[in-house]
């Protein structure tokens, strides 16, 4: 079932609308031994999916193969619109409404879903993924809402600042997303690409310092993706405080959806350790 609703937020002082997958009972299902999904008290895990820059809550369902996935694998996906926010809150100054993205994303839109619809809301039923920019909000996730999700899956995504990465992206790639930046080169200039001073980045170390229940990681790049670097130097980062990372890599793509259809599937198919079946009441 593909649901598509508008409410007014009030992090972000506007309507908005979320784009959101309840999986369908399928023909099939009788064969494949899932689960009977109409049934009083059913729910779903659910994966909370972030779209990248210039997109809004459509993305992907109109470029990649979800609402397939979701209904194979009997898990809720949610999508809302974040356009080119970064998934940040605006500063306070922003008249004549301040729009609270990250506020959103973190605290109201959870609320919102748990009390309209049949989804868990146990950590351990509870994903996060994005790509690119979406990938920025998976991390800010694994970062302050770690016991809060079961696992975080960022694809084409590296660094907390979308404004520098995309500014050095600028400088190197004429419109292509096939090119690799050079982390010695810039740094020789005196530029730092991924700065861990970042408070995103603090509150990553001080989880594990404070010896939180931390989520496990997955990290997916194209091999030929000019966010590569930044992926990588991420990677390095969390592993380097103490996360379990899993980073995958494809040789040949770039920044592209058939690239993150492909990362998607895999997800949901073999890496998120999901039920790939519904909730019953009596499991709830």
């Amino acid at each position: 079932m593909l649901a598509r609703f508008n409410f007014f937020s009030q992090s972000l002082m506007k309507q908005t609308n979320v784009t959101m997958i309840l999986p369908s009972w399928d023909a099939m299902d009788r064969f494949k031994g899932k689960a009977e999904s109409y049934l009083p008290g059913t729910k779903f895990q659910t994966l909370y999916l972030y779209h990248g820059g210039t997109g809004d809550d459509s993305d992907y369902i109109n470029f990649s193969n979800i609402i397939r996935y979701a209904n194979d694998n009997k898990i809720a996906v949610i999508m809302p619109a974040g356009y080119n926010s970064g998934y940040e809150n605006d500063v306070p100054e922003k008249l004549p409404w301040q729009a609270k993205y990250w506020d959103y994303i973190f605290e109201e839109l959870p609320k919102v879903c748990a009390a309209m619809f049949p989804i868990s809301t146990k950590p351990e039923d509870t994903f996060v993924a994005g790509l690119s920019m979406g990938a920025i909000a998976t991390a800010k996730w694994v970062a302050y809402g770690p016991e809060r999700i079961n696992t975080a899956l960022m694809m084409s995504g590296g660094g907390m600042d979308v404004d520098k990465i995309m500014a050095i992206a600028s400088q190197y790639g004429n419109g292509s997303t096939d090119f690799e930046i050079d982390f010695e080169e810039l740094e020789d200039k005196g530029i730092k690409l991924i700065d861990s001073e970042n408070e995103s980045y603090q509150q990553l170390k001080r989880n594990i310092e404070e010896g939180k229940k931390i989520p496990k990681v997955l990290m997916t790049c194209g091999g030929n993706d000019f966010i590569r670097s930044f992926a990588i130097g991420s990677k390095d980062i969390l592993e380097k405080y103490g996360y379990d990372v899993t980073y995958e890599e494809v040789p040949g793509y770039t920044h592209e959806w058939d690239f993150w259809d492909l990362s998607l599937r895999k997800a949901l198919y073999e890496w998120l350790p999901i039920r790939h079946d519904v909730i019953l009441a009596d499991e709830n």
